[in-house]
């Protein structure tokens, strides 16, 4: 990988704070995650082969939102959290926590006004649905908040077409 825990220390420690006081005006209560909690999570073994780096993780507020709800959601259940804990929670607790940290990370797009993210995020959502491994009885959650998330796409893109319309 080449990035260091030690050499991005500094980053995850402002980060995670950071990122817990957004998740707190969400009203989600996060449960403690040191740094190299949230280190040893973002650069353990996945059985998806995630493409997405803790670098990129870092760089952008939704994902960090997601990481950081997707870590508490383990640890409130009481997994250890390490190098192994995708692997180990995979797949019933992995899709759990996926969709909570989901359901966050566009909550707070949606109050930024980033319907972009939004829409992105909603394409990532359809390869999720087709995985064979996602556990049956969640697919009908991911499924109503595709649809749930859809509509304000919708009417937001509606809502701006009547805006530039009528100016």
């Amino acid at each position: 990988m080449g990035i260091t825990y030690r050499g991005l220390l500094g980053r995850i420690t402002v980060r995670l704070k950071e990122t817990t006081k957004r998740l707190n005006e969400l009203r989600y209560k996060c449960q403690d995650i040191s740094p190299k909690e949230f280190y040893d999570y973002m650069t353990g073994e996945t059985p998806t082969g995630d493409t997405i780096t803790i670098s990129d993780v870092l760089d952008n507020d939704y994902l960090m939102i997601h990481e950081v709800v997707e870590l508490s959601e383990l640890k409130r259940l009481g997994t250890d959290i390490d190098t192994k804990t995708v692997m180990n929670a995979y797949p019933e607790l992995t899709y759990e926590t996926h969709y909570t940290a989901t359901r966050y990370e566009l909550d707070y797009a949606l109050a930024k006004k980033d319907y972009n993210w939004v829409k992105v995020r909603m394409n990532h959502a359809k390869s999720w649905l087709k995985d064979p491994n996602m556990p049956r009885h969640l697919a009908p959650r991911y499924k109503a908040m595709m649809q749930e998330f859809s509509k304000i796409l919708t009417k937001e893109q509606q809502d701006r077409e009547d805006t530039s319309s009528h100016g």
